[in-house]
This record gives C-alpha cells, sequence and structure tokens, in this order.
C-alpha cells in the first residue's frame, strides 16, 4: 500500500491505483468524460486534471499512477489538490475547450437531462467563451437501427470505440482523420453488428449518440424508474424499467457485478415496442372455427365443461421460456390435484431429468467464476447469441490473459479467439478419448471448464451427448473438490426454476414432443409455449400475454401479464433466485397468471390452497425453500451429479450440432412482437447472407 494525502487526508491505496482512484477513496470527485471503470485509459478529454504538489502542472489523474508519484523533499507522502485554485482553472480551461465546437441543442437534445456535459458544465464551466469564430460542423452517419448520430456534439472521449473493440469484441466504429477533424464513424456508413450496440449510447456522455427508437419520445424526468430483471434470455441481467403512467418506456441496465456488470442486450433494451404490440387484453373463446371475444366467466366455463369431462390420462400442461415460478407453481399444484401427469417445460425437447441433481441443468461455475477458468471447451453452443453477456464474460476472461478455448458446434464468431475442433458428437468422443490434441490442453489445465449448450441436448441422442460431456469433465479433472468445471447453459428464463419446481411428466406421463402430437391429448393447458407447433384434436386453453403462435392454436385463450407487470421469480442459468417488480399493470383484462389458476381451480371444483402472491410464496417457500433465498445460489453436491449424468452412456449420432438460438433477435413472442427487433433481424440476416457469399 502506498500513502497519500488528497486535500488533507491522508488515505492508503494500492500502488497499482490511479490518481483519479485513490482520490474517490478519499471522498474527493473528479469530473471525467472519457474515463470508465471497465474500459481501458484514454486520457482524452483532460477534464480530470488535478494539481500535484511539485509537479510542473496539473495532470491527468485518470492517467497518472500512484506508484509514479514522487514523495516530497522530507520523503512526506505525495500530495494532491483537487479543490485548488490552479485545479479549477485547468478544468475551466478544459470545459472552455470542450464547449468550443459543442453545438447549443440542449433544449433539443435527447440526452438533456441525464448529460454528462451539461451536468459538468454546471459544475465545473464558466458562463461565457471566448471563442468568436464558426463552430466545427460533422456529418451525421448512418450506423444502424438502433443508435441515433448527432457528431456536431461529439467530443472524441472514443468510450465508443473502445467499447466495441475491448467489450463487445467486434470493430464497427472507429475514429478518422485529425485533430478537430477526427470523426468516429464505421467507415462505411453500414449497420453495426454488434448485438450490444445499444449500450454506446449509454456510454456517450454527450448524446453524440442515442437511442434511435427512443428518440424525441420522452425526458428522463417523465419517468418512473423499477428495479427489475430480464428475461430476455436466462442470464438475468439486472435491468431498470422506465415506465411514463402505465406504459413502458425505456430498459436500462442497473450494475449487477455476479451478472451483466453493467451492460444489456439489444434484445433487452429494445424489446419495449413489443411489450405493447400485439397484446391479448381479454379472454377469447373458439366457436365455429374463430376466436370471438369472450368473458371471465364464459372462458372458465368452457375449461371446465372439457377438462371435467376428460380423462386426466388424456389431459397435460406445457410451459413456455417466460413464464415465473409463481404460475408455473400455481399449474402443477392445480394438475396435482385434477391427477394430471403430463407435464413438461422442456420446450425444445432437452434430454434432462432433475432427477439427476441440479447440476445437470445448471450453470454450476456461476457466471463470476467464468473468469477462474483456464481452458474452456463449448460443446453445441454459440454463446454470443444465446447468452450475450454470459459470452462477454468469456471474453473478459480471455482479456485477461489468453486461454485456449475450444467450440464443438458451427462455426461462428464469438468475438474472441477459439479453436474450431469439430461439428458434431465425433469430435467429443475424439477430445475424451484421447485422441484429439485439444484433450491434452483440457488436462494440462487446473480449472478447465465444460458448457454443454441446450442444442447439443435438444437432439434425440442429446442424453448421450450430456453423458459424453459430463464423463469428459471428470475424466480432465473439471470438477474437483474446489472448482465446478461442467456447466449447462440455458437458454430460456423459466426453464431452470421449472425444473427446480420438477414440471416433468409424472409416472407414464407424456413429454413435451408426445402432447404436441395430432390426437394425443383431449385437453392442454399451455403456459406461454409459443415456439412449438400443437397438432390437432386436442382442447388448448392458452395463457399467454401476446397473439403468437400459441394463441392462433387456441381454443380459449386467457390474457396474462407480462414480466414488467407483476411481482414475479425467476431462476437464471446459474440457479440464482431473481425476482421482477411492477412497473405497470397489464392491459384491459389481462391479469396475473398465478391469479388467473387460482380463480380457474375455484371453476374446476380444486381450489388452490393460496389467495394472495404472499400466501402462494409461503407455500412455494415451505416446499422448495431454496426460493427463498433471492439472489443466491444454492449449493448443489456437482460430483454426484456429474457422476450420475457419466453412468448413463447411449449412442450419441453423427449430426452436426446446431445452435438453439438461430436468430438471436426474434426468440420469444414479445420480441417477435418489436418493429425494432424485427427490423435487426432483417438486418442480421441480410449480413448473414452477404458474408456466405
Amino acid at each position: 500500500m502506498t500513502k497519500l494525502i488528497v486535500d488533507g487526508t491522508e488515505v492508503d491505496v494500492p500502488a497499482e491505483y490511479t490518481l483519479l482512484q485513490a482520490c474517490e477513496v478519499a471522498g474527493a470527485e473528479i469530473p471525467r468524460f472519457c474515463f470508465h471503470e471497465r474500459l481501458s485509459i484514454a486520457g482524452n478529454c483532460r477534464m480530470c486534471l488535478v494539481e500535484l504538489k511539485g509537479a510542473p502542472k496539473p495532470v491527468a489523474s485518470c492517467a497518472y499512477a500512484v506508484k509514479d508519484c514522487r514523495p516530497g523533499p522530507n520523503g512526506e507522502p505525495p500530495e494532491i489538490l483537487t479543490r485548488s485554485g490552479t485545479t479549477k482553472k485547468a478544468r475551466e480551461g478544459v470545459m472552455e475547450f470542450l464547449l468550443i465546437n459543442h453545438p447549443l441543442d440542449c433544449p433539443i437534445c435527447d440526452q438533456g437531462g441525464h448529460c454528462d456535459l451539461q451536468d459538468q458544465a454546471m459544475a465545473y464551466g464558466v458562463d461565457s467563451t471566448r471563442y468568436g469564430e464558426n463552430k466545427r460542423a460533422v456529418e451525421e452517419k448512418y450506423i444502424g437501427p438502433l443508435v441515433r448520430t448527432a457528431m456536431n456534439r461529439c467530443i472524441h472521449c472514443t468510450r465508443c470505440v473502445r467499447f466495441l473493440a475491448e467489450v463487445a469484441g467486434v470493430p464497427d466504429l472507429g475514429a478518422i482523420g485529425r485533430g478537430e477533424d477526427m470523426e468516429i464513424t464505421s467507415y462505411l456508413e453500414s449497420a453495426m453488428g454488434s448485438e450490444l450496440q445499444g449500450n454506446v449510447a449509454d456510454l456517450c456522455p454527450v448524446g453524440a449518440l442515442v437511442h434511435k427508437p427512443q428518440s424525441y419520445e420522452v425526458r428522463p424526468w417523465e419517468l418512473s424508474k423499477t428495479e427489475s430483471i430480464d428475461v430476455m434470455d436466462a442470464v438475468g441481467c439486472a435491468i431498470r424499467v422506465d415506465a411514463r403512467g402505465r406504459e413502458v418506456m425505456q430498459i436500462e441496465p442497473r450494475v449487477n457485478e455476479d451478472i451483466n456488470e453493467e451492460w444489456i442486450s439489444d434484445k433487452t433494451r429494445h424489446a419495449v415496442d413489443g411489450l405493447r404490440a400485439q397484446r391479448l387484453d381479454r379472454p377469447y373463446l373458439r366457436e365455429n372455427g374463430r376466436l370471438r371475444p369472450a368473458s371471465w366467466g364464459e372462458a372458465f366455463a368452457a375449461i371446465a365443461a372439457k377438462t371435467k369431462s376428460a380423462d386426466p390420462k388424456r389431459v397435460g400442461a406445457i410451459v413456455g421460456d417466460l413464464a415465473a415460478v409463481e404460475e408455473i407453481y400455481a399449474l402443477k399444484t392445480l394438475m396435482g390435484s385434477l391427477g394430471v401427469t403430463n407435464l413438461d417445460c422442456r420446450q425444445a425437447g432437452e434430454a434432462i431429468d432433475p432427477a439427476w441433481g441440479r447440476a445437470a441443468y445448471a450453470f454450476n461455475p456461476t457466471i463470476p467464476g467464468i473468469e477462474d477458468a483456464d481452458a474452456i471447451l463449448l460443446v453445441g453452443t454459440n454463446p454470443r447469441l444465446e447468452a450475450s453477456l454470459l459470452n462477454v464474460r468469456i471474453r473478459k476472461r480471455w482479456r485477461m490473459a489468453p486461454l485456449a478455448v475450444g467450440l464443438i458446434g458451427e462455426a461462428v464468431d464469438l468475438t474472441y479467439p477459439h479453436t474450431y475442433l469439430g461439428a458434431g458428437p465425433e469430435t467429443l468422443a475424439d477430445i475424451a478419448a484421447g485422441r484429439h490434441s485439444f484433450s491434452e490442453v483440457l488436462k494440462g489445465a487446473s480449472r478447465p471448464l465444460v458448457i454443454v449448450g441446450t442444442g447439443a441436448l435438444s437432439r434425440p441422442d442429446g442424453a448421450a451427448i450430456l453423458a459424453a460431456a459430463a464423463k469428459l469433465a471428470k475424466d480432465v479433472g473439471a470438477v474437483t473438490s474446489e472448482w465446478n468445471g461442467f456447466a449447462v447453459l440455458q437458454t430460456a428464463a423459466a426453464r431452470v426454476g421449472a425444473l427446480d419446481l420438477g414440471f416433468v411428466p409424472g409416472e407414464g406421463g407424456l413429454d413435451f414432443a408426445a402432447m404436441a402430437e395430432p390426437g394425443a391429448l383431449d385437453v392442454l393447458f399451455n403456459l406461454g409455449a409459443d415456439e412449438v407447433e400443437i397438432g390437432a384434436g386436442a382442447f388448448v386453453i392458452y395463457q399467454g400475454t401476446h397473439g403468437d403462435r400459441g394463441a392462433t392454436r387456441a381454443d380459449v385463450i386467457l390474457p396474462g401479464a407480462a414480466y414488467t407487470e407483476k411481482n414475479a421469480t425467476f431462476v437464471n442459468l446459474e440457479g440464482r433466485v431473481q425476482t421482477t417488480n411492477r412497473a405497470g399493470f397489464p392491459p384491459g383484462d389481462a391479469r396475473e397468471d398465478w391469479a388467473i389458476l387460482r380463480a380457474l381451480s375455484d371453476v374446476l371444483g380444486k381450489r388452490l390452497a393460496f389467495d394472495s402472491l404472499g400466501a402462494l410464496r409461503r407455500a412455494l417457500y415451505a416446499e422448495y425453500p431454496h426460493f427463498a433465498a433471492l439472489d443466491a445460489v444454492a449449493p448443489v453436491d456437482v460430483a454426484a451429479t456429474v457422476e450420475t449424468l457419466a453412468g448413463l452412456g447411449g449412442e450419441a449420432n453423427r449430426s452436426s450440432f446446431a445452435s438453439a438460438v438461430p436468430d438471436f433477435y426474434l426468440t420469444n413472442a414479445i420480441a417477435r412482437a418489436s418493429r425494432v427487433l424485427a427490423e435487426c433481424s432483417s438486418l442480421a440476416r441480410t449480413r448473414g447472407l452477404e458474408a456466405a457469399e
């Protein structure tokens, strides 16, 4: 530790700290534009100037290390002044310089109200300028449907360039020209291709880059802000839902060091318009082949008539990708009271059984644990599309110290160097048998990590693939008392929670695919499963939020609440229990899903034993105690589960692995209802076709 004096306060800080970090430890506020804690140091803006006793001029605190400070003439600790006259004058000069070419856009600028330049000009600037010449003008640029440019405002902090190059791992933006002719551009004015590009608008401190879909729609002081979590994938990113009245206007990231740090994907951010479009706001009943609006009483009566007359062996229930734990628990309890054993939540047909143990379907090393791995094998997964923020964590680990990453599956760009090993199970078998050079890489690593994707498990031979991957993890020492290096990468927010509840077929019950077969059932309860075709013959009760595929097939539609419209529990791919908070209310007659099932149970004569969300959660926690531990990952015996999986055996076929997410932007009903994400999907397909040519 090194001793410093900051504005008269003595502090001890690590020698590798910058002066900016040291000043913040001492409680001093240092203004900055180009500096960001998660990006490399650029030293562009000079707004962070401080006075260092003995230095001939003010120094840039973001780029000056504590270890480079010299002690005083008598050995006294280096002294830093952040509020001296010299510091104040230096900051005023820098601010005047930054504003020389900045347009007076504040009344019409989208960044107004949450603009770093605006705030710091007020705090550290002066009320006049000595510059009388014409301001520089820069031509606006097209960089895609998600980010709008106003490059006259750009102060060349390069945050956007550094984020895309370092965190996202794509060269979408860069700088051309020098001095005042420097411009940030995508070179050929092509659309950015990163699935994280919206974060550059969050990082921009001046409004040169703003979110295009929300432009001129809202001001920050009009919004009510609600902390929640994302359900567009299974990562469970921390988000903030901003609503005006009952309408969600924007979704922003929150800091969560264990999951998403402070980034979110574009699908998470821009599914907002999908929350409003194609919503189900009243019950519907099919008569003479057509759906007509109905009352809740009519819908429940039709369901009761069909269900009571059906054999429980001919009744089934399926759960989709966006269902919360509360409604899944309510549906399971209701089906249990009816004697129904045809239950399943594995919409993609994954070969996973909760009886094998929780470690068979969870990401056991956890997301922060990726940073401890020293070799990674990806089996049948494309984490860039299936779990974008998890992929960012793998790239972060690679940037800390390059490590070997092997990929079995589709040959894709993962944004970090990796070795393409092969396309299918035969490559996995070769590595397990020691016939491939990568097996030596895994055996030589102290903390190898084997990640199995849903694409590898949702095949007819999925159990054999899981068994082979588990055996490999066991043989290379990926699971020890100190390291859990066997992971399953889920893609759906509902999946881990539903598997924790055991929402799988009971004794003699049908699985997801069997229930979807024509004539397999008489009555099917569909809780938001929109990515599956249900065959003819069954009377389908669809409970969901959007007029998607599930509603098209339904005989009765019960309108539910989206994740922004309810207090609900989700479990992310690590097994971490999280909750959403209601930011608005469902439209029209739509209701929270657990409440719909509670009301339906009365009509079916199987009344559920809870009348409120609190009562439901008490019953849930009594039966499954780990759901009560919010933001915690319950410990599991990974070694025992891997041993069980390795003993499953089975023969794998030779077909190649395919990603579980062929289209990143259109993975669920909310995303498919979004006009913005539809445009992104179209651009991605065009880009893919051009790359193939």
